[in-house]
């Protein structure tokens, strides 16, 4: 497995914590709950980006992608 590779998965795991903090959720109710409304994906995808902005903004982004896919967390 390449650094870049590892770097992402502890940046999703680390994501995955602080929306869990954030929401009042379980860190398996947070992953699923992400995983079902695209926001694991987006992670993936836009981390390039997503890994120099604050946590704030991070769960910020989550939040308004699971939303924009159905989720209903504010």
């Amino acid at each position: 497995m390449s650094k870049t590779e590892q770097n992402k998965i502890r940046y999703t795991v680390a994501c995955v914590n602080e929306f869990a903090k954030s929401k009042s959720l379980t860190k398996t109710q947070a992953f699923f709950y992400l995983l079902e409304h695209k926001a694991i994906s987006f992670l993936n995808e836009f981390y390039d980006v997503e890994h120099t902005l604050s946590f704030e903004d991070a769960i910020s982004d989550l939040t308004h992608v699971s939303q924009q896919n159905g989720g209903k967390i504010q």
